[in-house]
């Protein structure tokens, strides 16, 4: 009976198959084109439902160009088969994300976006013939276009403008002129160019002019302020352009010493500092020369002059008379002769000079004091702390102050950290204080919040795909299908059903047949074929291969 089972379920398939097969061949041509019609109007839905809701995304490709440029890079996407979109504003051109660089590097190859300068290209093209002064224009045009294209490459600027003034060459020195240079930039918005920046522009333009000096190139900015300045002998150099952000970090620098001692105190957000420095940014040169008053006896002698003379006058000798005339005796020992009364002769008179001059060493100090900038002078420091919270036997959060030895233990330790000095005029001011709450952001509406927003969106779009995929089975491939393959009469599904209960009343039977022997399972055949011949004829067409139409 299995076997008869299995032989009368196999036929089914293929003559399903069959049968709508034979459902299709027997519709007049009219009816094909319309199931096939309405077949691809289905999958169009479905694969332009899908495309629409799996819509690239575009990427800037090109920005803040100049118009013909965007004319000519349109143009050249059309010719290329390439969508893109253009921005609400207009300045920038849209195109696929993951075709933007292959795109870029096209329009590269065919020199696109010129940026609106001409550069050394204008020299390609020079017509046979040209004047020299027509030629000299050219190249002044194509070096001042290079270098625009080169200072746009700079990343704060979005545009510029080089105006060369080339005097013509003479051959009389008194006449000759330098070339110079006016240079318009076009920041680029919150970007600014510091002077290291400026500097390199001037030097850029400067080399690239023979003869022009740096001093010659002028730059100014889209607001008309002059970034470039005359060196001015009365400048001063140091610090000068850069006292803000040397205060700035002076003061960062104490904050960061006063909360990396309190930070392990107090917790983070617990507390609050603010330094303010007075930086001397004079520059001070002192030369100082000072002697000794009333040096010590025993200091060294540098230089001792004695000068001394002594001056004897005999006068006159003798008495007056004849004796007077008379020539002078023979010259004696003088101890042979007497000694002359004053009563003959004068005394003789001596004249006795003596000077000393004597100079000493001087003790003499000089000083060359040279005080460096940027000295902090004084220091002014406030830190706030936040109270303590704590909760009470209530259950309540309450707020604690700090007592007075707590904040002078913290005054004491953040004055360590700053380096307190008195003398300078240094002041520290610790104050506690309860922190205001920060407040609660507005609360968004839930049709407002921009992530419920983006996944209803996204929600929606799977919802209309299933929605046209419903529509377009239930109104087109259901329709069709019950035309080609109808579903089986009544009639024949019971007969499948009755036949499906006989089939398992023998299966039920079987195991007491096996026993029974020939004669006794041949009675029952023929008492089961006298009682239901239906189950006996199906029985034997399935055993015959005779389809249920009655055809083999």
């Amino acid at each position: 009976m299995a076997t008869a089972d299995t032989a009368a379920a196999a036929p089914a398939p293929r003559s399903r198959l069959q049968q709508i097969i034979d459902n299709i061949r027997a519709l007049d041509q009219k009816q094909k084109l319309a199931g096939a019609a309405a077949l691809a109007l289905a999958i169009a839905l479905v694969v332009g439902v899908l495309l629409w809701q799996r819509e690239p995304a575009y990427a800037v490709l090109f920005s803040n160009f100049d118009e013909r440029d965007g004319g000519a890079i349109v143009t050249a996407l059309q010719q290329q088969n390439v969508p893109y979109r253009l921005s609400p504003t207009g300045n920038a051109i849209l195109v696929p994300a993951e075709r933007v660089h292959e795109v870029r590097l096209r329009l590269a190859a065919e020199g696109l976006p010129k940026g609106g300068l001409v550069g050394f290209e204008v020299m390609e093209t020079q017509k046979l013939g040209i004047s020299q002064f027509h030629e000299q224009v050219n190249y002044q045009r194509a070096l001042e276009g290079e270098l625009s294209r080169t200072i746009q490459s700079i990343a704060s600027v979005a545009s510029a403008r080089v105006h060369l003034a080339i005097p013509k060459q003479t051959a009389f020195l008194r006449d000759n002129q330098k070339p110079t240079a006016s240079v318009m930039i076009n920041l680029r918005p919150g970007r600014v160019l510091d002077e290291t920046q400026i500097a390199g522009i001037v030097h850029l333009v400067a080399s690239s002019v023979p003869r022009m000096a740096q001093s010659d190139v002028s730059i100014i900015d889209q607001t008309g302020t002059l970034l470039t300045r005359k060196p001015n002998a009365l400048d001063r150099p140091g610090l000068e352009p850069k006292q803000l952000d040397y205060v700035a970090e002076v003061e960062a620098a104490y904050i960061r010493r006063i909360e990396n001692i309190l930070l392990p105190i107090l917790g983070k957000g617990n507390f609050s500092a603010q330094v303010t420095a007075d930086i001397d940014f004079n520059q001070v040169e002192q030369t100082a020369e000072t002697y000794k008053p009333n040096p010590s006896p025993d200091q060294a002698i540098r230089s001792q002059q004695i000068n001394e003379s002594r001056n004897a006058d005999a006068g006159p000798q003798g008495v007056p008379g004849a004796l007077t005339n008379q020539p002078p005796v023979p010259a004696t020992a003088p101890i042979t002769t007497p000694s002359v009364g004053n009563d003959g002769a004068y005394a003789a008179a001596i004249n006795s000079t003596r000077s000393a001059v004597t100079n000493y060493e001087l003790d003499r100090t000089i000083q060359h004091v040279r005080q460096a900038m940027g000295q902090v002078k004084r220091l002014s420091v406030a830190v706030v702390l936040n109270n303590r919270t704590r909760t009470n036997q209530a259950g309540e959060t309450e707020s604690v102050p700090f007592t007075e030895e707590e904040i002078a233990q913290i005054t004491s330790l953040v004055r360590e950290a700053m380096g307190y000095n008195q003398e300078r005029g240094d002041s520290l001011n610790v104050v506690g204080s309860a922190f205001a709450e920060p407040e609660a952001a507005p609360e968004v509406p839930l049709w407002k919040d921009p992530d419920v927003l983006e996944l209803a969106k996204e929600a929606a779009g799977y919802l209309l795909i299933l929605l046209v995929v419903l529509f377009v089975y239930l109104a087109i491939i259901r329709p069709l299908l019950r035309t080609v393959a109808p579903p089986p009469p009544a009639q024949e599904e019971e007969d499948e059903e009755m036949e499906e209960d006989e089939e398992d009343v023998e299966v039920s039977l079987s195991a007491a047949a096996a026993v029974d022997s020939y004669e006794a399972r041949l009675a029952r055949a023929r008492e089961l074929a006298s009682q239901d011949p239906k189950i006996v004829a199906a029985l034997i067409k399935e055993w015959m291969g005779v389809s249920e139409e009655g055809r083999k």
